[in-house]
């Protein structure tokens, strides 16, 4: 069975000379488009940056990179995408309803449940809330600049420091309006208290998004984004995380629904000792496009990024792109990284995009890697199935839900494993049903 495919994978080395002399301090990519901005606005991002951070932001040098785009806040400074740059040639920009050119952002068509553990706070707060920018979240592309500027309010999750906690679910349901909507949500764990935080989008929308996750020192923090749209959602998604000191974040996205899903997510670190782990789940059917954008910015010394996604495609005219990329800095000595992206193609017509990239500024590093693979169904796996009396289309089954389950296990939150499993077997039974695989 054909399958279509491409992938590539990058990986540069900067060198420079000892002629060059002592390096000069500079500032961090886009900081000085905060010149623009109002003044409560750039007191917020001062506010976030600790001594020692502050000390890491200008031994870092500015880096030029095709894939990451200076960032800016003036709209102005983001050109509508024409589909020929970068960071938009995979992406159906004709399917997005407008919201990457001048389509207005002022709907509302959202409910929202919530489900808060303990201790946390969980609410709708205003545009002008202290913690937003907080993460040093800049627009890189024009969608997210003009969500940043369109958003009326903002959803707060807030773990105070210290706090253990359990799962605090947040379900945001689109119900249809004829406007695209600009939502913005902040997730800010403080000093050294563990928390997981679930948001789901469900329902019918047009949703252009920012996310701000903000790790004090010590903090622990699990966050799971599940887009399980109706077939005609558009969804684009900007997250931005800080990683503070010795922090821990596991970032887990999952899309199954909608009809272009677009997520563009990164890191930095605020300082040495943080880890992050990126983990991804994908299932697309006929005619869907679902895009996931990665950079882990390792801005500090002996920190840690771990990356895997895998999906699955069926259906004519299935399309996912994965494009992940980390930056390892000159200040970034002792790091570990690494990357990885499978993909399953189950029926012809569909097609898979990766593209893993590695930045490289020094050498002086434990470790870094990375891995993309796409084909068709294991040949030898089916046969071993089949051999003991198991049929095509249950060891077909079976193969998927094995190249699903390691990942899903890693999330460890048992009733979501299950949720994600029955979500699994409702997608094979569309093309079981019809005899496709």
């Amino acid at each position: 069975m054909p399958s279509s495919s491409t992938g590539s994978s990058n990986c540069r080395w900067r060198a420079r000379s000892a002629e060059a002399g002592p390096l000069a301090p500079t500032p961090r990519r886009g900081r000085e488009r905060h010149a623009d901005l109002p003044r409560t606005v750039k007191e917020r991002l001062i506010v976030t940056v600790t001594a020692e951070s502050v000390s890491n932001a200008l031994e870092l040098d500015k880096v030029e990179s095709h894939l990451h785009p200076e960032g800016s806040f003036d709209l102005a400074d983001h050109a509508v995408p024409t589909g020929r740059e970068e960071v938009w040639r995979f992406t159906p920009l004709k399917r997005l309803h407008g919201i990457h050119a001048d389509a207005p952002l002022d709907g509302d068509g959202f409910t929202v449940d919530v489900v808060a553990a303990d201790g946390v706070r969980a609410e709708t707060v205003g545009a002008d809330h202290e913690l937003r920018g907080r993460s040093g979240l800049i627009p890189r592309d024009r969608v997210s600049a003009r969500a940043w500027a369109a958003a009326r309010n903002v959803f707060l999750v807030d773990v105070p420091a210290e706090l253990e906690t359990g799962a605090t679910n947040v379900t945001f349901t689109g119900t249809g309006g004829e406007s695209a909507v600009a939502g913005h949500v902040v997730v800010r764990v403080g000093a050294h208290a563990k928390a997981t935080v679930v948001l789901t989008f469900v329902g019918s929308a047009t949703l252009a998004e920012n996310v701000e996750i903000i790790l004090g020192d010590g903090a622990h923090l699990t966050l799971v984004t599940l887009q399980d749209w109706d077939d005609d959602a558009v969804h684009h998604a900007t997250h931005h995380a800080l990683v503070g000191r010795d922090a821990d974040l596991k970032h887990v996205a999952v899309s199954f629904g909608g009809d272009v899903v677009r997520h563009d997510t990164s890191t930095e670190y605020a300082g040495p000792g943080g880890s992050v782990n990126m983990l991804g789940l994908y299932f697309a059917d006929a005619g869907q496009h679902i895009e996931h954008r990665l950079f882990v910015d390792h801005t500090a010394p002996k920190t840690k990024s771990h990356v895997v996604y895998k999906g699955a495609l069926q259906g004519d005219g299935a399309h996912t792109v994965w494009i992940g990329n980390v930056l390892i800095r000159k200040v970034a000595e002792g790091i570990e990284t690494y990357e990885e992206n499978r993909n399953l193609v189950l029926t012809d017509g569909a097609r898979a995009d990766s593209v893993p990239n590695l930045e490289i500024e020094t050498g002086e590093i434990a470790g870094a890697g990375h891995a993309s693979a796409t084909g068709r169904f294991d040949d030898e796996q089916l046969f071993y199935l089949r051999s003991r009396g198991i049929s095509e289309a249950e060891a077909r089954r079976l193969v998927v839900h094995g190249f699903f389950t390691d990942l899903i296990r890693q999330i460890e939150l048992p009733e979501l494993e299950e949720k994600l499993a029955a979500t699994v077997e409702a997608e094979l039974a569309k093309n079981v049903l019809k005899g496709l695989i």
